[in-house]
């Protein structure tokens, strides 16, 4: 079996585990949050919490990924993965929000397993298995936040949060042990010119192309992320069964990973024939109407379902922005561009919570989903508009660039 594929099926199976345990601890944030003395304004405390390990990541990213170049990105992998396993392992014996804090802090900084994952995959997966290996990684990630949610929300129900806490970190452990024991990063040139990350931001921007993905990874990112912090809560108020409600929430919150690893591989072979930018666009849509769709609903089986057919199509949007990073840059910048591209997710993902929280501390909950369904209808926009000056630079670029 070549290394590269060798790769792509272990980190297949880290990037599974790690996703499940990040969807094991995340969305019953808000539902564990008065367990440790937060009696008003949870809302507000939800998005706060989801935003600062964004706007860690966001300033530490480029600083990992230009060890990453320096080192190799298993070694990255390997550190992001201990990391996460500390931290989750601790939120399991929080006894204050400020303490929560601090982790999630903790985790902006020192974590970035499948941002790892797939950068590693984007420089040692040939150029023509570059979009199967992606889609692939896809499915990891959508088939972890099936069982994350479902396992976590099971573990919650039946023996408390913190139980379910500590078996997410177990879990990502087992993750890092493969990593370690099986990847083998071959493509990889040390960087020996001392790093810069402020001459590191100017080659990129000389990539036009490369900048306008990012530009859009930040809307997406913020825009999926607005309605975090309220969903959980929105679940349990449709559901009205509060005795239930980590198990609820977790069912409701796997149904787009479920969308996800059923299409997500037609959305890829798709991507292979007609281009990344066309799926981008159809994803997007098919994610603005999705989520505009979900305030006609009162009922959790109406709900549910829209979910569903939300993700059918939303799971396009991130391997897609995943493949137009590796189109619009050149293989001896991939690695840092992988990096901008997870720090770009880092600042829409911190914006969009407390957006999100802030609404939905103010307004009734319908009003988060329709802001989110606008900002994604202009990111549709943005993608549609520029798709042809993008597919025109990407040739002019890399063709000047060799």
């Amino acid at each position: 079996m070549p290394v590269w594929k060798r790769n792509l099926y272990v980190l297949w199976v880290g990037v599974f585990f790690t996703a499940a345990s990040f969807s094991m601890v995340i969305p019953f944030l808000p539902i564990f949050l008065p367990q440790i003395g937060v009696k008003q304004h949870v809302e507000l405390w939800s998005g706060v919490l989801y935003s600062a390990a964004f706007f860690a990541g966001a300033l530490s990213s480029p600083f990992w990924g230009s060890l990453a170049d320096k080192y190799g990105r298993k070694p990255m992998i390997i550190r992001a993965g201990f990391a996460l396993f500390v931290i989750y392992t601790l939120t399991a014996f929080v006894t204050s929000p400020y303490q929560l804090l601090a982790l999630r802090i903790s985790q902006g900084l020192l974590t970035g397993f499948i941002p790892g994952a797939i950068a590693l995959i984007g420089t040692n997966t040939p150029n023509s298995k570059v979009g199967y290996a992606l889609s692939l990684i896809s499915t990891a990630s959508a088939s972890g936040n099936i069982v994350g949610p479902l396992l976590g929300g099971a573990i919650a129900h039946l023996a408390g949060n913190r139980l379910a806490f500590g078996s997410a970190g177990l879990i990502v452990f087992i993750s890092t042990i493969l990593v370690v024991f099986w990847v083998k990063e071959e493509n990889f040139t040390p960087n020996k010119q001392k790093g810069s990350v402020r001459n590191d931001f100017k080659q990129a921007w000389t990539y036009r192309p490369f900048v306008l993905v990012l530009f859009l990874t930040v809307v997406t990112s913020g825009s999926v992320m607005t309605i975090e912090p309220v969903l959980p809560l929105y679940i349990v108020k449709l559901g009205g069964n509060a005795e239930n409600a980590s198990l609820l929430a977790g069912i409701v919150f796997s149904l787009p990973g479920i969308a996800s690893a059923l299409f997500a591989p037609f959305w890829g072979r798709w991507a292979d024939k007609v281009g990344f930018q066309r799926v981008l666009v159809i994803g997007l849509l098919g994610g603005a109407i999705g989520t505009l769709a979900q305030v006609l609903f009162s009922q959790i089986w109406g709900f549910s379902i829209i979910r569903f057919i939300y993700g059918v199509f939303f799971c396009a949007v991130y391997p897609a922005l995943n493949g137009l990073v590796v189109r619009s840059t050149p293989d001896d910048f991939r690695g840092r561009a992988f990096s901008f591209n997870q720090t770009a997710n880092q600042i829409g993902g911190m914006v969009g919570p407390v957006v999100g929280g802030y609404i939905g501390g103010i307004f009734p909950a319908q009003s988060v989903f329709m802001v989110t369904g606008l900002l994604l209808l202009a990111a549709t926009g943005m993608a549609y508009w520029k798709g042809k000056e993008f597919n025109g630079r990407v040739k002019h670029d890399l063709i000047h660039e060799k």
